[in-house]
């Protein structure tokens, strides 16, 4: 059951990696669409998203491989001033 778990997250976190490049090819994609609204701009807005989609794709299972989605995610989102504060506290209290 562990072990379920771990995957649903894994799963998850992959989604949320491959939404990001997946949305900005979409915004990309729309916004050529919106200057370009003809079958050239409707082509090109969708290689565009398909672009995002695929390169989102290919991010979020290199991460899943290499380290995990979840730990990717938390480093992202880690804050490091907070961490080098508490490092250095630690350490004073050491020499101390």
């Amino acid at each position: 059951m562990h072990k379920f778990f771990l995957i649903i997250t894994e799963i998850i976190g992959w989604i949320q990696i491959a939404l990001s490049p997946t949305l900005i090819g979409l915004g990309f994609g729309g916004i050529t669409y919106y200057y370009f609204p003809n079958i050239t701009g409707m082509l090109l807005g969708t290689v565009i998203a398909t672009i995002g989609l695929i390169l989102g794709i290919i991010l979020a299972s290199k991460k899943w491989k290499n380290e995990g989605t979840i730990s990717f995610l938390s480093n992202i989102s880690a804050t490091p001033e907070i961490n080098t504060s508490q490092k250095e506290k630690k350490t004073l209290k050491q020499i101390k």
